[in-house]
């Protein structure tokens, strides 16, 4: 059982002991210590929060517990329900509202949910307002309000349908012209909002959907990370169906992975690269993603006479870099499509709609589309860690080893190599060592993975 107290949130497994699980005691300290926060830097004499969660077995009773505490502050709350994480962002400025707490663990299993906290643009604290919160959630610094100055709670259920409509008018989005082009698509909701959400997109845009695990019950039918080896049922169903191709989302609905119509997977590093080139052919502009995302980027922001740069890993450093470069579009590698003309937020909705328009364009199969992209493979694997492995000392060690190479320690520790590179890295969401490597095939990319973790296992004495 675990917690995790990080800066962009508190995320743990439900159950067990206060401090060092996610239980409605320390749900109650954190949605508290936000508040309390919230508080202290708005000038507003009311303030308001958007909340809502993903489908897990935990949101309901977490989302409770966080409502009643924020309107034991004396804030307004307004409670989306069922929802995604880019419909709450979204939700905060058209609210005007002071901040917003999504509920959901994003990729991790069942048994996990966290608290992810938003301003009062919809985006992702950054750095020192996570760390001021996690400062006072630590010592307690709450006062609640008096009975007559309690918040007040009001419902909208409507906000994916508002998000939907958003989508739809982005001018990138021609909506007659994919209702003309008849898609077939199969979607993989892995039984939380996104089964709701991206069939309801869909459906709007006159495509043929095909349900897979698209009920909301929070009984993830495979791992929710969507990953190939996750990703069995759907590979089959589509090849199955005779589909377009596939779509698969995590629970929370910010990661976006594409099936092609083989039954191959697009690649989820190659799903920014695709709604990148739609948006790049139309609007030339430069491009951002993190540290350890697919290298194509780069060479197809190059293609179209922007520039690209890398940020570190975390939503909220891409987003800082985007703003910096003014970005047109960019993301993580692991299918999140962050496009400023919607807003600054990982969002699967958008990227549907994006690469949905590209095949309209491009026409042909979506495995030809892949196979015209760079070919990059990638091995992403982890090194979990133990209570007496130093990490810090660990990257050091591997960064003097590979000092001759192009290193970057923006985070953890990069190796550049001429046709390969590495990214080791310490996770902000699981006690884990990061190990992604990409090459120019798969049996490059798993041999220099397989390497460098020797390596490590050798440095940490754990061979």
């Amino acid at each position: 059982m675990t917690l995790i107290k990080s800066i962009s949130g508190i995320r743990g497994t439900i159950g067990g002991v206060p401090g060092e699980n996610l239980t409605p005691l320390d749900a109650v300290k954190f949605a508290a210590a936000y508040g309390t926060w919230l508080k202290t830097n708005s000038q507003s004499r009311t303030l308001k929060v958007v909340i809502g969660r993903d489908a897990r077995l935990s949101g309901e009773m977490i989302q409770n517990l966080v409502v009643a505490t924020l309107t034991g502050l004396g804030i307004d709350v307004l409670d989306l329900g069922l929802s995604t994480t880019p419909t709450v962002e979204i939700a905060v400025p058209m609210e005007k509202a002071d901040g917003g707490i999504i509920l959901t663990a994003s990729h991790n299993p069942k048994q996990w949910n966290a608290l992810k906290l938003l301003n009062a643009q919809g985006e992702f604290l950054n750095a020192a307002e996570g760390a001021k919160i996690l400062e006072l959630a630590e010592q307690e610094k709450f006062e609640f309000t008096e009975v007559d100055q309690l918040g007040k709670v009001s419902l909208n259920n409507q906000y994916i349908d508002i998000h939907i409509q958003e989508v739809l008018e982005l001018p990138l989005v021609d909506a007659d012209k994919i209702r003309a082009a008849k898609f077939k698509v199969v979607v993989d909701g892995v039984n939380s909002s996104g089964g709701i959400a991206i069939p309801k997109l869909l459906k709007a845009l006159d495509v043929e959907v095909i349900e897979l695990y698209c009920d909301p019950t929070g009984h993830f039918p495979h791992n929710p990370e969507p990953l190939k080896e996750h990703l069995g049922d759907i590979c089959e169903l589509v090849k199955k169906e005779k589909a377009d191709f596939g779509i698969v989302v995590d629970p929370d609905v910010d990661r976006l992975a594409f099936i092609s119509d083989d039954g191959e997977m697009f690649g989820e590093e190659y799903t920014l690269v695709a709604c990148a080139d739609y948006v790049l052919s139309k609007t030339p502009g430069n491009t951002v993603s993190n540290l350890s995302s697919t290298r194509a980027l780069s060479d197809i922001t190059q293609k179209h006479g922007g520039k690209y740069q890398a940020a570190a890993v975390g939503e909220v450093n891409v987003v800082a870099k985007m703003k910096e470069t003014n970005a047109i579009i960019g993301g993580e590698g692991n299918g999140g499509i962050i496009y400023p003309a919607s807003h600054y937020g990982r969002d699967a909705l958008v990227g549907t709609a994006l690469f949905l328009m590209l095949l309209t364009e491009k026409g042909g199969s979506v495995s030809s589309l892949r196979a015209s992209y760079p070919a990059y493979f990638m091995s992403k694997n982890k090194i979990q860690l133990t209570p007496d492995l130093n990490v810090d000392d660990l990257l050091k060690k591997m960064e003097a080893h590979y000092a001759q190479e192009q290193v970057s320690t923006i985070d953890g520790v990069k190796i550049d190599f001429k046709d390969s590179w590495v990214h080791l890295r310490k996770s902000n969401t699981e006690p884990i060592i990061r190990i992604y490597t990409e090459a120019k095939s798969q049996e490059k990319a798993d041999a220099l993975a397989e390497r460098l973790i020797d390596e490590m296992k050798t440095y940490a004495g754990l061979d």
